[in-house]
């Protein structure tokens, strides 16, 4: 008798007690229908790797996410609620703590201005700031070298000195000094022995920077000179520099210089009363022998010219220095002429950059001429500089000694040309300079008796 086959029933999962809790038979028939039935098992394979690779790549963007957010928490966070606990800093912030530190930028100063025009006294102003790196004359170096070159074309040579000065580049000195010299020292810069830098510690322990007095010349040659590599190194830790110079003839000559966008140069335009400049220049006739030729060598020859001495009248060697020292002042007012008409027409790379400064305005009021001052150059004035410009202004007498800084009776001493110069020597002045003067507010004169008449003002209102 033939035997039947076992019947198999196939109890589906989802049904109750299919098969829970009790052991199932090995049914070889079942697998062998499965493995007879290939594309089933390709379609399963399939499915497993759709699965794979969609579980790979949400991974790939959950980790892509969390690098971009830098937002790690330990703990599951509710939406629009704040974080507990430590307080963790947003991208901005994290860019914020990396971010170097703003440098204030440098500011840097010239004052322009020409010989006996009160400079001097003006540049202390600014030598016994202690925020300020002060620089009195470098040009001088220029002028010694090149002599007798006229003043108009050492002008590019003394723009080019300024640019290197103005990035603490002392070298240029070197350029200027004697072949087969020794290296300069800072005790070799002009002016050096009245510089309240070089005189000063780390340079001398003379002195004290942040001490307002004057130096003592003699006090300041004793001490020991320096390397100008040390002086860089002092200069670049100031956030001002202020250079002082008188051979800078026009403004424009520095435009290169104030267009540059890597300078923050300001230029302080120091002016006086050219009749007072051009007896101050004959009073020290002496000491500007070699600056008086240098610039009146740059006179135009074709122009007309008053008579300096009546015809009759034979001159003598006092007249020939007297001659030098106002035809002069032919070349300095043309000069500044040019640079009151920049500053009356300004153009872009001009303005906010320029400020004149009357030397009478100054010893008249000189604690606010300081203030403005100081406020045009973003310093700050305190007492003790204060209190140094009104004893200055201030002294007993007119200084016997042309050249050197001293407490004297500033208001005195402006108005000493219309006592000393005669009628012959203010006219001739006043024709050199008359554009000048009528921008300044310097009223001029019809007659030997006005000039002398010191009860009659003659300052007004500058048009710039």
């Amino acid at each position: 008798m033939k035997n039947k086959p076992y019947p198999v029933k196939f109890t589906p999962p989802w049904e109750k007690n299919a098969g829970f809790g009790r052991k199932h038979k090995s049914c070889t028939r079942s697998h062998t229908k499965i493995i007879a039935n290939p594309g089933i098992v390709m379609k399963v394979l399939r499915r497993r790797k759709i699965i794979m690779f969609l579980a790979y790549f949400l991974l790939v963007a959950l980790t892509m996410l969390n690098l971009a957010n830098y937002k790690w928490t330990k703990e599951p966070q509710q939406c629009n609620q704040p974080m507990q606990g430590v307080n963790f800093q947003s991208r901005s912030d994290i860019r914020y703590l990396y971010k170097a530190p703003q440098v204030k930028k440098r500011q840097l100063v010239y004052v322009l201005t020409t010989w006996r025009s009160g400079s001097s006294f003006f540049g202390e102003l600014f030598n016994q700031n202690p925020d300020v790196f002060f620089l009195y004359e470098p040009m001088w170096h220029i002028w010694q070298k090149l002599y007798p070159g006229d003043a108009v074309s050492l002008q590019g040579a003394a723009r080019d000195m300024l640019s290197s000065l103005y990035r603490c580049d002392f070298s240029v000195f070197q350029l200027y000094n004697s072949p087969g010299g020794k290296n300069i020292t800072t005790l070799g810069l002009f002016g050096a022995a009245m510089n309240k830098v070089i005189c000063s510690y780390p340079f001398c322990t003379s002195y004290r920077k942040d001490v307002v007095g004057m130096v003592d010349e003699k006090v300041c040659r004793k001490c020991p000179p320096q390397s100008l590599q040390m002086l860089e190194e002092e200069c670049l830790k100031y956030n001002t520099i202020v250079i002082k110079g008188v051979r800078i003839l026009d403004v424009n000559i520095l435009a290169p210089l104030m267009e540059d966008p890597s300078l923050n140069l300001k230029v302080i335009h120091l002016v006086r009363d050219p009749r007072a400049v051009a007896n101050s220049r004959i009073k020290s006739r002496h000491g500007l022998i070699r600056e008086n030729l240098q610039v009146v060598r740059s006179r135009d020859p074709k122009l007309r010219r008053v008579p300096f001495v009546d015809p009759n009248h034979k001159m003598n060697k006092k007249d020939g220095s007297d001659y030098h020292s106002i035809g002069a002042m032919e070349v300095i007012c043309e000069q500044m002429s040019r640079t009151l008409k920049t500053a009356l027409y300004p153009p872009k790379w001009f303005k906010g950059k320029y400020m004149t400064v009357r030397y009478e305005d100054l010893v008249e009021n000189p604690i606010k001429t300081l203030r403005n001052v100081y406020r045009f150059v973003n310093l700050s004035a305190n007492h003790d500089i204060e209190i140094f410009a009104m004893n200055m202004t201030t002294g007993p007498n007119a200084s016997t000694k042309p050249f050197i800084v001293s407490s004297r009776n500033a208001t005195q001493a402006a108005s000493a040309w219309r006592t000393v110069l005669n009628y012959q020597q203010i006219r001739q002045v006043e024709e050199y300079c008359q554009h000048a003067m009528s921008l300044l507010g310097y009223l001029r004169v019809r007659t030997a008796g006005e000039a002398k008449d010191l009860s009659r003002p003659l300052l007004t209102v500058p048009k710039i």
